[in-house]
């Protein structure tokens, strides 16, 4: 796979959630922290979002807003002040079918809002997911993200239809949706690192070639073949804009992709170790007792434990 589908893939566990809301008047709500990502996308009216400890964002129709880290945040239909959020509805006490106040309704127009989380295992993020930002706001502007807006728009078809299949359909395009917003994120971001890895042919194709085969028997030399440049110029590129060297980031990766694979499948050590490039289960579990501080199999329990109880 490529580094953006890993890096979500080695995160993702369960299916994603989602739910409209509908409201009207003066009201004000608040989502708990949660350990995974959450989202809305304003299909309806507008509303303003305030991140704990961050600067209020002004949502509008078709904008998305991503909180990858789950943060806590208070929904509003105004600038509320501090009064106002410390008094905020929790989310999950919002009256039938989403109206957060009992508060008649005013000129403000109706909002129509689709909220949703996906949960995450942060137990092993690739530093493309945690350079996010606390909240990733993609407004919504003509001719921009074509791939996001077609998402958002058979998104709410299909909350609207209710057609065959729309269970599957909902999901699915929930996965979609997450990857066009870190891609269109990614598009337009100036500060993070990853955008400008992934934007260095040299880096991206050193990298391409390490996510799309870990487990080949990758040297130095061999890697630099790939990326069409000398051992010593990939050596500077990659540890200068990845932060670890190649064969150290290989390591890393496959240890990850380890772990992933522990927490979600029934798979033998042998086999687990021969996916990401270990000759010996005793190989692999001598490298992942060093990088995870524990074995294996102790590691396997103790996260599809984590999964079973909806704790990851």
């Amino acid at each position: 796979m490529d580094v953006v589908s890993d890096a979500i893939s080695a995160v993702r566990i369960g299916r994603p959630s989602s739910n409209r809301v509908r409201a009207s008047g003066s009201w004000c709500t608040r989502l708990a922290p949660y350990d995974g990502a959450g989202f809305h996308i304003v299909l309806e009216g507008s509303c303003w979002l305030l991140p704990d400890g961050g600067a209020p964002v002004a949502l509008g129709v078709g904008d998305a807003v991503l909180l990858p880290h789950g943060a806590g945040h208070v929904l509003a239909d105004s600038a509320v002040d501090a009064e106002a959020v410390a008094r905020a509805v929790p989310f999950e006490d919002w009256p039938g079918e989403g109206h957060p106040s009992t508060a008649p309704a005013d000129a403000r127009a109706p909002l129509h809002v689709l909220c949703g989380k996906y949960r995450l295992d942060h137990s092993r993020v690739h530093p493309l997911m945690a350079e996010l930002p606390q909240v990733v706001h993609l407004p919504h502007r003509v001719g921009r993200h074509p791939e996001l807006r077609a998402a958002i728009d058979l998104l709410a078809g299909e909350l609207d239809d209710r057609l065959p299949g729309a269970c599957v359909a909902v999901s699915s395009l929930l996965d979609l949706l997450l990857v066009y917003m870190i891609r269109a994120w990614m598009s337009e971001s100036t500060a993070g690192a990853w955008p400008a890895v992934l934007g260095d042919p040299v880096v991206a194709a050193a990298l391409r070639a390490l996510h799309t085969d870990p487990a080949a028997p990758w040297s130095n030399d061999r890697l630099a073949s790939e990326a069409g440049v000398s051992r010593p110029t990939l050596a500077r590129r990659f540890t200068a804009l990845v932060g670890r060297p190649p064969m150290a980031y290989l390591t890393w990766w496959r240890l990850t992709r380890a772990a992933t694979l522990l927490r979600d499948t029934t798979d033998p050590l042998a086999a687990v170790a021969a996916k990401v490039g270990y000759g010996t289960p005793y190989a692999f579990s001598h490298a992942f007792s060093r990088e995870f501080g524990t074995t294996p199999g102790r590691y396997r329990e103790s996260r599809q434990g984590d999964r079973a109880h909806g704790t990851a």
